[in-house]
């Protein structure tokens, strides 16, 4: 127990820690309430507390990759998290006569827990200084042509992260010291055997001599968090806490990748997009201080992988340093100086995105930087009408014809001529929408895909029909690509076609389009369109299982590699139902080391399809080839036409002799009958 001087010291001590520290954080707080965006209700908070909790306390989503670093970092979270109880019970102890919860089980039990913590601390943190500062790991650092904030070029990172690490190392050293010098008075504890066996050094040490090594490694133990706390919210340590507010905040999503709408009813709107850091989302801004900046986005961005400029970590690292030099204005109201492509982000960076949403799914405490991104497009393309003018053409395309091709909305069903297909006009009482999408009614190769699904629906007896001339594009390449007024028309225009098409039966829409299925289903219910959506090979595995369609299985076993298209399995989830159809024909499947919901991008999305890939080392869809070619696979199989025409691409430039085919081609082509009876 410390003395009366010592305690006096302490709580002074205590007081001045708090109030610098309540400062710091109070202005964070003001910060991050300037962001965008309506702040959560309790009752919202409430119904996330379980996740939130549950995933912080577990970092579960820190799994899905790096399971060596992953398992020190828990060693480090997990001893961060039972740290509160050990120094609130050392504060105690300190100031009063007792024992923290007792000489009981449950006492028993915490002070094993706590050592136990203490060395689980110790060594995850000398794993990360090694890693860091001795094994110098590449995967933290970044390459020359991304944009980083001055500071961070200086060495920044490295050494806020010495300090952090130094701290804790420290912090946690001298508290195990400190209590083997208790033990070594008190003749150790079996409970406490690393402390104990630490204190067999100072056996022969005098009473006084042990008493005063008890108080020291307190003190320092304890004082350097009290010495810390002002510093922590400018941190990277604070993402420790940050973490836990962006699980409970994070506004619900219908879909990783939905994006937030504009309202473009309000008049009173003058800026549209993001443009300046505090015009971002207030989650957003949360993001900037959750950041562990341990770059696993940066390792699955297809953009930065193949040397563009483009890093979603570096967007989140440049923020928050932003926000920690600029602290005390920004928290006091002032407008930010600089814009966002000032100091966070390259243009060339902003355009290289792909909005395949894998920084989104690997970050492991909730960041969503392929959002900011989006964002920043929205004000580059309606405010400063700075955007890449290949998009010129897709844009006119879709606003006078309504597809990205720009091709006579009269042409939309040529690619069905000699086939039964027939439109809504033609079959009224449908029980299947098709939407067909702008690739399969326009571009030749994925017409083959459009006439080969609709031989299986014929053959399967489903009762379909498509809009014909009626359908226009869904938007989402405008969308992505920061035409939130373009999107907004067609969003509209679909919408009403739809709801006067569907009418009150229950009706589903089927689209070989992963694109076309999110934005239908996944972002048109922001304006009041809700629809039942399916992909066509969750169809095609309906019809499959309820022997609808059969298919012959080959002779030979096919070798085939799935390529899960971005929006099919990371952003919607499926991923099952492809493989299974692919299965039913016999194909030995064979995994890409990527797949999944992890699956890397072909390079099509966010509007990459209608614009010339941003400069880097290599092109993303031949990066993908080469993944699917070194399985050995004979057959890329895809769910998507833009997958389709772009290792459609890859393969022809390869000259490899390996073919690339929708699912549905597949399963045309091994149709025993025209139709099987159930």
């Amino acid at each position: 127990m410390l003395t009366l001087v010592e305690k006096i010291l302490f709580i002074v001590a205590v007081g001045a820690s708090v109030y610098f520290a309540g400062v710091g954080f109070y202005k964070v707080y003001k910060v991050i309430m300037r962001g965008a965006g309506e702040k959560p209700s309790v009752k919202a908070m409430t119904s996330r507390l379980w996740f939130a909790a549950s995933s912080w306390i577990t970092t579960r989503p820190i799994w899905k990759t790096r399971p060596w670093s992953s398992l020190f970092h828990i060693m480090i979270s997990a001893g961060f998290v039972f740290y509160f109880l050990v120094n609130f019970g050392d504060v105690i102890e300190a100031l009063f006569p007792v024992t923290f919860l007792g000489h009981n089980i449950i006492g028993d039990l915490y002070r094993f827990l706590a050592d136990l913590a203490t060395m689980s601390v110790l060594i995850g943190v000398i794993y990360f200084i090694l890693r860091r500062f001795v094994f110098n790991d590449k995967a933290l650092s970044y390459r020359d042509n991304v944009k980083l904030i001055e500071r961070v070029k200086q060495g920044g990172i490295r050494r806020d992260s010495l300090i952090v690490a130094l701290f804790i190392l420290f912090h946690v050293g001298f508290r195990w010291v400190g209590n083997s010098f208790k033990l070594a008075l008190e003749g150790g504890d079996a409970w406490q055997p690393f402390s104990t066996a630490l204190s067999q050094l100072w056996a022969g040490w005098s009473e006084g001599a042990l008493t005063v090594g008890e108080h020291v490694g307190f003190w320092l133990a304890i004082g350097l968090i009290l010495a810390f706390l002002p510093y922590f919210p400018y941190t990277k340590h604070f993402h420790l806490i940050m973490s836990g507010v962006n699980f409970l905040t994070k506004p619900k999503r219908t879909s990783l990748g939905a994006l937030e709408p504009i309202n473009f009813e309000d008049e009173s709107q003058q800026e549209f997009g993001v443009n300046k850091i505090e015009q971002l989302p207030w989650t957003h801004l949360v993001d900037a201080y959750s950041c562990i900046m341990c770059n696993r986005c940066q390792d699955v961005c297809p953009a930065y992988t193949t040397g563009k400029q483009l890093s979603p970590s570096a967007l989140e690292i440049n923020k928050r340093y932003y926000l920690n030099e600029h602290l005390t204005d920004l928290a006091a109201g002032k407008e930010s100086e600089f814009s966002l492509i000032d100091f966070a982000i390259s243009e060339s960076a902003v355009w290289a995105c792909t909005a395949c949403g894998a920084c989104v799914d690997i970050c492991p405490v909730g960041n969503e930087p392929m959002f900011d991104i989006l964002y920043i497009r929205r004000h580059q393309m309606l405010m400063e009408n700075a955007f890449p003018t290949e998009l010129k053409q897709a844009y006119r395309g879709m606003e006078r014809n309504g597809n990205p091709w720009n091709i006579s909305a009269r042409d939309r069903m040529k690619w069905a001529a000699g086939l039964e297909v027939p439109t809504i006009d033609e079959n009224p009482d449908f029980d299947v929408l098709w939407w067909v999408g702008c690739a399969p009614s326009y571009d030749p190769r994925a017409q083959e895909t459009a006439r080969a699904l609709a031989k299986v629906l014929n053959a399967a007896g489903v009762n379909f029909a498509v809009l014909g001339e009626m359908e226009r594009c869904t938007g989402d390449s405008a969308r992505r690509s920061g035409n939130e007024a373009l999107f907004y028309e067609l969003a509209q225009g679909n919408i009403e076609t739809l709801n006067e098409v569907m009418g009150d039966k229950k009706r589903r829409i089927v689209t070989t389009c992963p694109h076309c299925l999110h934005t239908l289903g996944k972002e048109y219910p922001q304006y009041g369109g809700n629809y039942e959506v399916i992909h066509h090979t969750q169809l095609l595995s309906e019809l499959t299982a309820a022997k609808k369609i059969s298919v012959a299985r080959s002779k030979d076993v096919d070798m085939i590699t799935f390529h899960d298209p971005c929006y099919l399995g990371r952003h919607n989830g499926i991923t099952e139902e492809p493989r299974q159809l692919l299965l039913e024909t016999n194909a030995f499947l064979i995994e890409m080391p990527r797949h999944g919901a992890q699956s890397f991008c072909c390079g099509a999305g966010g509007a990459q399809m209608w614009k010339e890939e941003e400069h880097g080392d290599a092109a993303v869809n031949v990066t993908r080839y080469n993944e699917a070619a070194a399985t050995g696979a004979k057959t890329i199989a895809v769910g998507c036409p833009f997958c389709l025409t772009m290792m459609t691409d890859a393969s022809k430039q390869a000259d490899q002799g390996i073919k690339v085919k929708d699912i549905a081609e597949i399963i045309a082509e091994r149709l025993t009958t025209e139709r099987v009876e159930a």
